[in-house]
């Protein structure tokens, strides 16, 4: 039957090929984290006795989330469990590297996420984290991070960069130095005239309304890649 033949023909190219892509996107990540808890002891030893009010620390939330506190500011490292394509309309599918082969267009992905670290000491669950950006990794480890500033330019040769250790190391130290950078900024006056009594008791109670850095960029639409 050839309809039946068509399924099995897809499920040996494509399923088989998502699935290569998902597990090592899942060995990208366990060395992703083995890096970020590097990276902490490494600033812990450097930074030294300078101001002990200063804090580091690197936590493993799981399989698919790590975080790292640097400061004020927390960066979430998420594994997204699903599989993606590149849109046709980016700039890589005019490459002979998407378009000879389309499997190199098929990606894991790995989002960097930016909280302030007092979000989660106070438990205020309304502050707002912003993607700061995320990481696309192919079949053959080749790779491409989508962000703004230093993350959105220093990243973009996907055709030829390889995510060894050293790519990954350079990864955390540019989100860090952008976190550093991205400063919270004195909120509208118009925004918070106004309080409610509960908000009020909420703000007795060291939990204040809802705190973020602002949004200096939105990731662009344009280079978004297709769930699948």
């Amino acid at each position: 039957m050839k309809g039946q033949e068509d399924i099995i023909n897809l499920l040996k190219d494509k399923s088989v090929l998502k699935q290569d892509v998902y597990h090592l996107t899942i060995e990208v990540f366990k060395e992703l984290k083995i890096v970020l808890e590097e990276t902490i002891q490494r600033t812990k030893k450097d930074f030294g006795t300078t101001d002990s009010r200063v804090e580091f620390y690197y936590k493993n939330k799981g399989d698919l989330q790590a975080e790292i506190k640097v400061g004020g500011d927390i960066l979430v490292f998420q594994m997204h469990t699903n599989v993606f394509q590149f849109e046709p309309n980016h700039p890589l599918w005019k490459s002979s590297y998407f378009a000879n082969d389309a499997k190199n267009s098929y990606v894991g992905v790995i989002n960097i996420y930016n909280f302030l670290s007092d979000s989660f000491k106070y438990n205020r669950e309304q502050d707002l984290g912003y993607m700061i950006g995320r990481i696309f990794i192919n079949k053959d480890r080749h790779f491409l991070v989508q962000g703004k500033k230093q993350l959105g330019f220093i990243f973009q040769d996907m055709i030829n960069a390889h995510l060894d250790k050293e790519a990954l190391q350079s990864i955390v130290d540019t989100s860090i130095l952008y976190t550093l950078d991205f400063d919270l900024f004195i909120p509208p006056y118009e925004a918070i005239q106004q309080l409610t009594v509960s908000d009020m008791q909420t703000m007795n109670h060291g939990i204040s309304g809802a705190t973020g850095k602002r949004l200096g960029f939105q990731l662009g639409i344009e280079n978004n890649p297709t769930s699948l």
